[in-house]
């Protein structure tokens, strides 16, 4: 059975950063392609990032893109989720999600992740 546990977020102010850690148990990280995700209060769950099982496609989001970073550390079984030069409109709950060994960047709704985080809350106040 595969288990995502989060670490990270917290309250930052605009402007500063944070990162956000995903932890992968059960099989290697290597194996799933992770995505990241938000939700923020009264709106649906929306895609952020991206990381194929390969490492060779990432892919971001529009209103996060050239701020945030998915990232993988292979030994430690573990995706990040950088996130620099945030913004009030960032505030939200994240969530890691994976699914079994796949390639591209089509893998952009909630329907496509199987397994997921408990969430951790990102505040970013202005």
């Amino acid at each position: 059975q595969v288990q995502l546990v989060q670490s990270g977020g917290g309250v930052v102010q605009a402007g500063g950063s944070l990162r956000l850690a995903c932890a992968v148990s059960g099989r290697t990280a290597t194996t799933y392609t992770m995505g990241w995700f938000r939700q923020a209060p009264e709106k649906e769950r929306e895609f952020v990032a991206l990381l194929s099982w390969s490492g060779r496609t990432t892919y971001y989001a529009d209103s996060v893109k050239g701020r945030f970073t998915i990232s993988r550390d292979n030994p430690k079984n573990t995706t990040y989720l950088q996130m620099n030069s945030l913004k009030p409109e960032d505030t939200a709950v994240y969530y890691c999600a994976a699914r079994w060994r796949s390639d591209g960047s089509s893998f952009t709704s909630i329907d496509d992740y199987p397994y997921w985080g408990q969430g951790t809350q990102v505040t970013v106040s202005s």
